[in-house]
């Protein structure tokens, strides 16, 4: 601590730096942890890289900056199975293989969006990533949570429907 007072930064400091980058922590075994929120998740079948990788292709395929990474977190966890164990592990594997040979040490390492977004392309029509593409279109935006986040209301069946609520209130026209 004393070293990080020479330099002029505290461990308060540096603490709230590290959970401003948003980045993931292994909290122990089969586990990963936010440390800008209170959230973690258990891992069973697949490693702690592998969901850490999933995660951070779930933000890169469906960017949205205002979703918190608990919710692509619960979007992901489905294929922590042993059904895709195997589909998980070649999955990141050629993730980790494309981005080393991009000149990144794994898919987690590239920093910036647009280098791990051109390694996804190059993986894109691979069983793999389809599966992870199409199980977040549901995971992702089906979690009543998020919806707030896009401006819709949810299903309108039960409060009378569309006609009722504001079909017609288009004052542009």
């Amino acid at each position: 601590m004393s070293q990080l007072r020479k330099q002029g930064l505290t461990r308060r400091a540096l603490l709230s730096r590290a959970a401003a980058a948003g980045a993931l922590a292994v909290a122990g075994a089969g586990f990963i942890a936010a440390p800008d929120a209170a959230w973690a998740v258990e891992v069973t079948a697949i490693s702690e890289h592998e969901m850490a990788t999933l995660l951070q292709m779930a933000r890169d395929i469906y960017p949205h900056d205002r979703i918190g990474d608990r919710f692509y977190a619960i979007a992901v966890k489905g294929h922590d199975s042993e059904d895709h164990k195997a589909m998980v592990a070649e999955g990141v594997a050629a993730l980790d293989a494309a981005a080393k040979a991009a000149g990144f040490d794994s898919y987690l390492a590239a920093g910036w969006e647009a280098d791990r977004v051109a390694i996804l392309r190059g993986l894109e029509d691979t069983p793999f990533f389809q599966a992870v593409r199409g199980g977040l279109v549901t995971g992702l935006y089906n979690q009543k949570e998020v919806w707030p986040v896009f401006g819709y209301e949810g299903e309108s069946f039960s409060q009378g429907g569309y006609i009722d609520r504001g079909f017609d209130d288009i004052d542009w026209l």
